[in-house]
This record gives structure tokens, C-alpha cells and sequence, in this order.
């Protein structure tokens, strides 16, 4: 097979940092090359080292076996390197044709875009992907597989050569996944080469032909996809074995804390369940099913017309965030960088924002003292891996963001429900098990838990009863003992 790309003993440091340690790593055409690692690990740097955002500080980097000498990310696209980020790059208030076709538009006399060949062009690219989508209509109008698609169809309009997938299947559901995966087949056979960076060891084992294992900042190891198991490549991952991922809570339940009643607006359509102290209750369900918007319908983000939450028998009066930190409830959004952390805040300022109050003199006068005391007994307890206090919180690791945010609501210590959507997502296997183990550790002294996931295996290991949503509506309950993913899976798309 014709080798594509190739990095040799590259190394890169940043102030304090020394991210790549002499990392060596090459892409055939026609394979997938799994790309993985905690966070933290260098897979983020190694990836922007090859797409032109970075520079390297030593060793090589080739492609097609000459020298790359790329320094920004258009030189990447023009030797045939194209990234598709977890958080995507396209323009949503310009068209599909146009987003493809971006900084090329075709000319008439050098000057008027062609709007005949923009358009004859772009639904070549999206027909060769199989996005079936009015290629004039705007990308802020598609979902998020829809682009995705649109990126993948950039990318092969510059006859790239090597594509790298960065965390592709965050925010798809099973159907969207397999068609994914569809797509890179069919991107393989064209001899293309896939870069695909995931913490979902389950996809790798469907999708992946070789995979390299990076710990901090080091190479430590390549091999054949089939060669490894699961177990192996956790241990590579965090340098030690991991022996129970999940952690589920007890079965001592205490009584019933949360009650919510014939809940609806314009997504939830008479939602109702109950929720123990001390107990861990899932909420499955596709994309789109309603686990989300029964999380922000319960903390006030979204109104409800008609229903009741009743939290510790009083009847929340207000659908409002307000009133819901008032009482009691907890939120970890879905959507970590959007909705949960402030990226201007440092780690204390965003841990202490919910308990900050609990830090004052006579509620007017921030005690200091108290509150450095607060984030460190928090960054000591959840071990928080972070630098200091004054650290800002958008250089963390995934993981470590996702701890400063629970203990957020950890530190108000009136926090009687806490609501994690999608808890782990984007997070590596090391930090996903200090997760569970916090969660069940939380349930094991009272508090009540409810968590929102898409990922099957987490909500069978770590909760004590899943509820099953379709069409904004509960469709089945299963308790632990007889919850299994077929049963998930079938309640998720039959009715």
C-alpha cells in the first residue's frame, strides 16, 4: 500500500508543556488509522501539527515522501490533508454549494460566480457522499449528520487524500453511525486515507484497521485493530488496568425525592416518573427521543404548559432555573463548552459560581479565604488535574472540565437532585470511569441522580432503573436487573 502521510519523532512543547515527546505516526491509502489516547494525551496537538495549525518543533513530517513544509491549514488542504473537528467549520448562514466550494467559488470572466457550475458541481460532491439535501439550502437548516456530510464533501471537492475524523460520532444517532461508517467505505475504496480520533473503543473494533495508543505526549504503541483487545488497549490508554468501569449505586433507596406529573410543551408529551434519594435513574433514547429536553424542562430552560414537579413533596411554582437551583436541582449541561463551562473563568470561579454565596460575609462580601479553601477541597477530592486554581478552565482536559462543573453543584450543598446530560461525552475511558465512580459515590450518600445518555453500556452499568423516551414520550421502564441493549434499543423504536 502507497503510505500518504508520515510524521517521524515529532516533538512539540508549549510554555510548561512539553505535549508531543518524539511521536512517530503514518496513514496507508485505503485504511483507517485509529487515533487514540486520554485527553491530555497529545492527540489534539499531533492532530493540528498535520492539518497546519501548529507548528512542529522537531522531526519530520512527509507526504507522499517529500517534505510537507505546511505552516497554515490552507497548505494542509492544498497537499490533500482535510480535518473534520468535533466542533465544525462550515458557515451556517451561507448554502451547502457554497460551504463546499468556500474561497473556490467558480468564476464567469473572473469575476461573477457561476452559479450553474457552483451548483452542477456541489451535487456531484454531495451525491458521491449520499447526503440527499437541496444543495442551495442554508447548513443552519441540516442536522448535524447533514453536516457533518457536507464537510466529508468538501473535502473530497479538493481531492484530499488523507481525511482526519476527530470524534465524528459525538452527537450521531445508531442510524446516522452506520451511515457514517457506509460513507467511509466507500471513502477507502477511492484510496483515501481516514485519520479517525474516538474514545469509543466499540466503533474502533467495526471501523478501525490499525490503531496508535499516545500517553502522554508519547507513542506507545501500533498494531493491527484485530490484534487488540479491548481490555489491552484501556490499559495502554491509562498505563494501568482499569478493573470495573462502571460504578452503580446501592440498592439501600431511600423515599421518593423527585416526582414529575404529565409534563409537556412543544417536545414532551406527558412525561412522568419518579426518582428516589439515593438511586440513579437513565433516560435512553435516539436522538431527537426527548432525554434532553426532559433535563432542561426540569431545570427551567425550556417552559412547560402543563404539569407538576414536585421535589421533596413541594410543587415547584415556577418553571424557571431560578427557582429550580432554589430548590434544589442541579444541572450538567449536554453541551460542555456551550452551556457549561465560561471559558473567561478560571477553574475557582467556575466551580464556586453555583456556592458563592456559601463564600460571603453577611451575604454581601466574598470571603476569599473560604473560597480558595472551597475549590481546593473539590480539586483535591474529584482530582481535578489542573495546574492551580487561577488556571483558565477551557485549558483542562474534557474530563477535568466535566468535574469542575459536578462540583459546582457539589459545592451547594443544598443540591438535592443532579441532572447530568450526556455525562461522559467526549471524554476518554480513564476519566469516563472517575466519572461513574463519582456519580455512584454521590448515590451511595443520598443524593438523588438523573443522567441522560445515548450510550447504551453506561446507562446498564452504572443506573438502578432506565426509563426509554420516543417521540418526547416515556415508551418503557426496565429496572437494572432486566434492562438489556436489545430491550433499550427495541423500546427506543417501536411503540
Amino acid at each position: 500500500m502507497e503510505k500518504l502521510l508520515e510524521v517521524k519523532d515529532i516533538s512539540k512543547s508549549f510554555p510548561g508543556v512539553k505535549a508531543l515527546r518524539g511521536v512517530s505516526f503514518d496513514v496507508y491509502a485505503g485504511e483507517v488509522h485509529a487515533l487514540i489516547g486520554e485527553n491530555g494525551a497529545g492527540k489534539s496537538t499531533l492532530i493540528k501539527i498535520l492539518a497546519g495549525v501548529y507548528g512542529k518543533d522537531d522531526g519530520e513530517y512527509l507526504i507522499n515522501g517529500e517534505p510537507a513544509n505546511i505552516n497554515t491549514p490552507l497548505e494542509a488542504i492544498q497537499k490533500g490533508v482535510s480535518v473534520i473537528y468535533q466542533e465544525m467549520s462550515l458557515c451556517p448562514n451561507i448554502s451547502v454549494a457554497e460551504n463546499i466550494y468556500l474561497t473556490r467559488l467558480p468564476r464567469k470572466r473572473n469575476v461573477f460566480v457561476d452559479k450553474k457550475k457552483l451548483i452542477r458541481d456541489s451535487k456531484e460532491m454531495v451525491d458521491k457522499v449520499g447526503l440527499a439535501v437541496d444543495v442551495l439550502e442554508k447548513v443552519e437548516n441540516l442536522s448535524t449528520a447533514q453536516k457533518q456530510l457536507v464537510e466529508i464533501a468538501r473535502s473530497i471537492s479538493v481531492h484530499v487524500k488523507v481525511i482526519i475524523m476527530d470524534e465524528p460520532t459525538s452527537a450521531l444517532s445508531p442510524t446516522e453511525i452506520q451511515a457514517l461508517f457506509d460513507n467511509i467505505q466507500n471513502l477507502k475504496k477511492r484510496g483515501i486515507g481516514i485519520i479517525y480520533v474516538s474514545h469509543k473503543l466499540e466503533e474502533l473494533e467495526q471501523i478501525a484497521d490499525r490503531i496508535t495508543v499516545l500517553r502522554d505526549g508519547e507513542h506507545i504503541a501500533t498494531s493491527n485493530m484485530s490484534d487488540m483487545s479491548r481490555s489491552q488497549l484501556i490499559k495502554l490508554m491509562v498505563g494501568r488496568e482499569v478493573e470495573s468501569m462502571y460504578s452503580r449505586a446501592g440498592t439501600a433507596m431511600g423515599e421518593t425525592v423527585l416526582e414529575v406529573k404529565k409534563l409537556n410543551n412543544e417536545k414532551l408529551k406527558d412525561v412522568s416518573f419518579y426518582l428516589k434519594k439515593g438511586e440513579i435513574v437513565g433516560f435512553s433514547g435516539l436522538m431527537g427521543a426527548g432525554k434532553t429536553e426532559v433535563a432542561k424542562a426540569l431545570f427551567g430552560f425550556d417552559h412547560c404548559y402543563s404539569g407538576e414537579i414536585i421535589l421533596d413533596g413541594k410543587k415547584l411554582q415556577k418553571n424557571s432555573t431560578d427557582q429550580a437551583r432554589k430548590i434544589g436541582l442541579g444541572f450538567v449541561p449536554e453541551d460542555r463548552k456551550l452551556e457549561g463551562i465560561f471559558t473567561n473563568f478560571n477553574v475557582r470561579k467556575n466551580l464556586t459560581l453555583c456556592s458563592i454565596r456559601n463564600c460571603t460575609k453577611d451575604g454581601v462580601f466574598i470571603n476569599r479565604k473560604l473560597e480558595y479553601s472551597t475549590a481546593d477541597r473539590y480539586i483535591t477530592g474529584l482530582k481535578i488535574k489542573t495546574p492551580g486554581q487561577e488556571e483558565m478552565i477551557e485549558n483542562l482536559s474534557g474530563g477535568n472540565q466535566q468535574k469542575v462543573i459536578l462540583s459546582r453543584w457539589l459545592s451547594k450543598t443544598d443540591t438535592k437532585v443532579l441532572i447530568v446530560d450526556e455525562p461522559t461525552r467526549g471524554i476518554d475511558v480513564g476519566a469516563k470511569a472517575e466519572i461513574y465512580a463519582i456519580l455512584g459515590d454521590l448515590a451511595q450518600k443520598g443524593m438523588a441522580i438523573l443522567m441522560m445518555s445515548s450510550e447504551i453500556p453506561e446507562l446498564l452499568g452504572v443506573c438502578n432503573r432506565i426509563y426509554v423516551m420516543k417521540d418526547g414520550m416515556i415508551n418503557a421502564e426496565y429496572d437494572s436487573s432486566e434492562a438489556t441493549p436489545e430491550k433499550l434499543l427495541a423500546s427506543s423504536i417501536q411503540n
